[in-house]
Order: structure tokens, then C-alpha cells, then sequence
């Protein structure tokens, strides 16, 4: 059975976005570090799906389109032809389609069609977001990996993608040079 693995930036203050979706606080100028790149591409490359949500699915599709078509030099370019070759599946309730390649719109049952697709073959299968479609899906208990990766900054307000109580298994964790520390979790 495939794993769906949850794979978020997260402030100090345990934020996952600005009150208005704000991410600007996870690339800060000068504080890069080419372990924690090679990690998210290690991820992306044991994964063949990507699940979004659909209010932060046009947003993804056209950044990573832009930098595979228009920014061959961009040190992003390997994780952007990734992003766009995958299988993205874009979960609504009121969309059947939007434009962007390997990518198709699910409007079923949310827990129905996730087990459907863990028990696919392939390769895992990744959720980057957005808040409220990960909250579903932690509601309803189906990621099997959380990691989380905390970065060194609060921005004192912000979308939480935890609604109730929820109690993971630290399984491990790692420091990098930039101040950023990935955390993996699994479900208790």
C-alpha cells in the first residue's frame, strides 16, 4: 500500500501560512542550505502523485510551469520538473477542471478516493497543501508521514493545519546550517 506523505513549512509559532496565505517567511535572502534542497528532491523522487487543494492549486501549477518553461537556470529547475511531471490531483467541491499539465481535478469523496489511491501500485503519494485541505485530511486521519519542516521565524498569526488535538510519534530529526529543522512524524 502507498503512503500519503504530508510535507509542509511550518513557523516557529507552528503556522503553516500567513492569516491570508502568506508564505514569503520560507525562502529568507542568504539562508539557503543544498542538504535541506536535496531532501525535498529525494522526497518528490520516491513520490508520483502530489495531492493539492484547490485554492492553492493554480498558484502551484503556474509557479512551477513558469520556472520549468521560462528559468532553465533557476537552482528550483530539478524540483520544478518534478512538480510539473508528476500526477497532481486537485480535490474540490465546486471545480471539474483546471488547466495545468499531469493535472486532473477530484471532486468524490475525499476519504474514498485517498484510499482508493493508496491502494494504487506506484510510488507514494505527497500533499504539500494547502491549510484546509491538509486539516481534512488529518481529520480524517490519512497521512501515514508527517514532515514538517520548522522554520526560524514566527510571524505571530497565521493558518494552522491542526483543528483538534492530535498526538504524533517523533521519529526523527534533523538540523540544517540555515536554521531550518526537519521534523518526521508518524501517526500514534
Amino acid at each position: 500500500m502507498r503512503k500519503l506523505k504530508l510535507q509542509m513549512q511550518m513557523t516557529i509559532d507552528g503556522f503553516v501560512a500567513g492569516p491570508n496565505g502568506e508564505n514569503d517567511w520560507v525562502f529568507l535572502p542568504g539562508k539557503q542550505d543544498p542538504a535541506a534542497f536535496q531532501f525535498i528532491i529525494d522526497m518528490a523522487d520516491k513520490c508520483d502523485t502530489i495531492l493539492l487543494g484547490r485554492n492553492m492549486t493554480r498558484d502551484f501549477v503556474d509557479h512551477w510551469e513558469d520556472v520549468v518553461d521560462n528559468q532553465p537556470e533557476s537552482p528550483w529547475h530539478p524540483l520544478a520538473q518534478r512538480m510539473v511531471n508528476h500526477r497532481k490531483i486537485a480535490f474540490s467541491h465546486s471545480t471539474a477542471s483546471i488547466p495545468g499539465r499531469n493535472l486532473e481535478v477530484e471532486n468524490g469523496d475525499l476519504v474514498t478516493v485517498v484510499q482508493a489511491l493508496k491502494n494504487q501500485p506506484g510510488k507514494d503519494i505527497l500533499v504539500y497543501g494547502g491549510a484546509g485541505f491538509v486539516s481534512s485530511l488529518i481529520g480524517f486521519n490519512l497521512i501515514d508521514e508527517y514532515y514538517f519542516i520548522v522554520n526560524p521565524v514566527a510571524i505571530g498569526a497565521g493558518l494552522s493545519i491542526f483543528k483538534e488535538r492530535k498526538i504524533l510519534n517523533l521519529e526523527s530529526s534533523i538540523a540544517y546550517k540555515n536554521g531550518k529543522v526537519l521534523n518526521k512524524y508518524l501517526p500514534v
